[in-house]
């Protein structure tokens, strides 16, 4: 697939887990299309790498080290963002956590709680405290990143699927209440890509044989565009790689 001519410049992007995998390949893809990134990961040392790669593109990027779980941390970042930039453009919730893949009846308190906590109450958190800044861009833009077991619900993986069906929901009554504003809301279902957590699900997969990161960034700088006016849909990136599916 060729490579993006999307234009950005001038946009602030804000990217949840961004220090590996789709959420490092889109931030590194905004900031080569001109956007200035915000990117949100916990570890310190990977976002500094993302950091070097952006500036060595001749982007731009503001780092913020934080745990998406942590709800005062989370209130603070809209006071900070409003005043250093004063809107929002594009955000990106890409970050997620995948349990162990275990049985419905054999899933762990703590681990459930922890699902719901970064898969969806996080989501949510974000969407809250973000969403003043998006109405200020003149095309605000935010892309759910979900999967495609919402559909197929697999044996094994209920705590994933349950909350990024959650996270689905969400995403849908949320366009459904800016629908007469300048902001476009849609979901992305990236479908296996050669990814850390894609590892750790399928270890015996050979992950050649699946889309790289950078492929499915691409997809998520065109709908990050402007002109990108579709709202409230749920893209497959499998089926737009194909063809099946506009962008």
């Amino acid at each position: 697939m060729s490579e993006t001519t999307t234009d950005l410049s001038g946009r602030y992007a804000l990217v949840t887990g961004a220090s590996r995998g789709i959420g490092r390949a889109t931030a590194l893809a905004l900031a080569k299309a001109g956007a200035h990134v915000i990117a949100i990961a916990r570890t310190t040392g990977a976002l500094e790498e993302l950091d070097d790669d952006i500036k060595q593109a001749g982007g731009k990027a503001t780092l913020i080290p934080v745990d998406i779980t942590h709800a005062e941390a989370i209130d603070q970042l809209a006071p900070v963002l409003l005043q250093r930039f004063g809107k929002l453009d594009i955000f990106v919730a890409n970050a997620g956590a995948l349990n162990d893949l275990t049985p419905v009846a054999d899933i762990e308190r703590k681990t459930w709680d922890g699902m719901l906590a970064v898969n969806l109450t996080a989501q949510w958190h974000l969407t809250k405290v973000l969403d003043p800044l998006l109405r200020q861009s003149d095309a605000g833009r935010v892309i759910y990143l979900s999967t495609g077991t919402t559909e197929s619900f697999k044996p094994f993986w209920g705590a994933y699927t349950v909350t990024k069906a959650g996270l689905e929901a969400l995403a849908h009554t949320y366009a459904n209440e800016v629908e007469k504003t300048a902001l476009r809301v849609n979901i992305l279902n990236p479908g296996p890509s050669r990814t850390s957590m894609r590892a750790q699900a399928m270890p015996g997969e050979d992950p050649e044989t699946l889309p790289h990161p950078d492929e499915v960034a691409e997809l998520i700088v065109r709908m990050s565009a402007p002109q990108y006016e579709k709202h409230g849909v749920r893209i497959n990136f499998r089926d737009w790689r194909e063809g099946n599916q506009s962008d």
